[in-house]
């Protein structure tokens, strides 16, 4: 008999299936015995007599599989139950576990539920957690492939840092040192002379000694590059459009959840403000918050979405105009300022995007490594690609974990990670 999925069972009494899963919950009466089983589609409860359950041996977490009959029970889930007729253990979990998939995770330290990561997949908190993110590179995905955008799948070994810092994790290649990739935003540029609009999902790699909720030094990074951009206002506004799509399909399907986590259902970012960085730092000083002249504080970026919601009731909005010194060597000017066409969105108190319009030309590009004091040599098979005809252009990055945990207002970013690395954690 083929195996059927949980969702998937009809309400016709005396049908025959077979369904396999692990047990969540095991209740015994004198009289009949009551197995919860799940799988990934859902739940099920299995009626069946306290000798059989005896006789197996069972206990929360087994994987079972099981042979039963269909029969209407009005009360419960989906309007049926099963009627146990045989069963087998496919797998035993151990008799003493730290939790189960049935526990309330809320005392459950999170070390302990890392060191145990798929038993707290099983649990529905943290399940949900990655169903969500499962659903948003989902979205990602489908509505830049809906704008004409091809995504494309890049090398995370490279010669050379995108941001020629220091930050880089060097790895033994062959007679030669290479790094993981801190971005792939050259690949991108080079796939925007190629293909015009294109975008990733991929891992990045950041070597800074960070020790906070907001930080890793491995993230996916939902990347996209598009030409034809003179300005940073296109790539906003792309953003706009994109997250606007994608909140409202996590609302239509996690809604509930995300109200209770978070406490409201994800708004419409299409309102979100523009503002620019000075703008933003004198808005912080007549609030009393005090922020660094190049950058926004954790603190200002929270005091800015407060603001936002204040003023416009959406707790988000696109900081553009940052120093030009302060960003990295391709940002394009806005103005004579001594402004750069680069921007970040904050949302609900967190930066989860960076992005802006490049530098295009060979020429743009030198001069602005000289004037930082970068080689140019060190870049020379990155700028030659500027030789094949490089449209105006920009784009942005999304870190997906931070994006996650901000949709669910989850306290840390570890909780939207499903094996976390950072200064301390390189297991399991």
């Amino acid at each position: 008999m083929e195996r059927t999925f949980i969702e998937e069972i009809t309400t016709s009494p005396g049908q025959e299936v077979r369904v396999c899963g692990w047990i969540h919950r095991l209740r015994m009466l004198k009289t009949a015995a009551f197995i919860v089983l799940t799988d990934c589609s859902g739940s099920v409860q299995i009626v069946a007599t306290p000798a059989q359950v005896t006789s197996l041996g069972l206990k929360l977490e087994d994987v079972l599989e099981v042979t039963a009959l269909v029969r209407a029970e009005p009360r419960a889930s989906g309007g049926r139950e099963l009627q146990f007729v045989s069963g087998r253990v496919l797998s035993r979990s151990a008799n003493l576990l730290p939790f189960t998939s049935a526990s309330n995770l809320a005392s459950v330290p999170t070390e302990v539920q890392l060191a145990h990561r798929p038993l707290s997949l099983r649990t529905e908190s943290v399940g949900e957690v990655f169903r969500v993110q499962a659903a948003i590179l989902e979205g990602f995905r489908a509505f830049l492939r809906s704008e004409r955008f091809t995504e494309i799948v890049t090398s995370k070994l490279v010669a050379t840092g995108t941001e020629g810092g220091s930050n880089l994790f060097e790895v033994k290649y062959f007679e030669r040192a290479a790094y993981l990739a801190q971005s792939p935003q050259f690949y991108k540029e080079h796939g925007v002379a190629g293909l015009e609009r294109v975008f990733e999902t991929g891992h990045v790699y950041r070597a800074e000694p960070h020790a906070t909720s907001r930080h890793l030094t491995e993230y996916c990074s939902l990347d996209l590059e598009l030409g034809f951009v003179e300005s940073a206002e296109p790539v906003m506004e792309l953003e706009r459009r994109l997250l606007t799509t994608l909140f409202q399909t996590l609302n239509q399907r996690f809604g509930d959840s995300i109200r209770k986590r978070s406490g409201a259902f994800l708004p419409e970012l299409t309102r979100a403000p523009i503002w620019e960085f000075p703008e933003c730092v004198e808005r912080l000083r007549r609030a009393g918050i005090a922020s660094p002249e190049s950058d926004l504080s954790p603190e200002g970026e929270r005091g800015l979405c407060t603001l936002a919601e204040q003023e416009r009731g959406v707790p988000a909005v696109f900081v553009v105009g940052f120093p030009l010194a302060a960003r990295p060597f391709y940002a394009h000017p806005r103005g004579t300022s001594g402004a750069a066409q680069s921007f970040d969105l904050l949302f609900r108190g967190l930066e989860i995007t960076t992005g802006g319009q490049r530098l295009h030309t060979r020429e743009a590009l030198e001069s602005s490594l000289r004037s930082r004091g970068m080689a140019v040599e060190a870049f020379e098979s990155h700028l030659r690609m500027f030789e094949l005809g490089m449209p105006p252009h920009g784009g942005l990055a999304i870190g997906l974990e931070r994006l996650t945990a901000q949709v669910l207002g989850l306290a840390n970013v570890r909780e939207a990670t499903l094996y976390p690395r950072d200064r301390v954690h390189l297991e399991p």
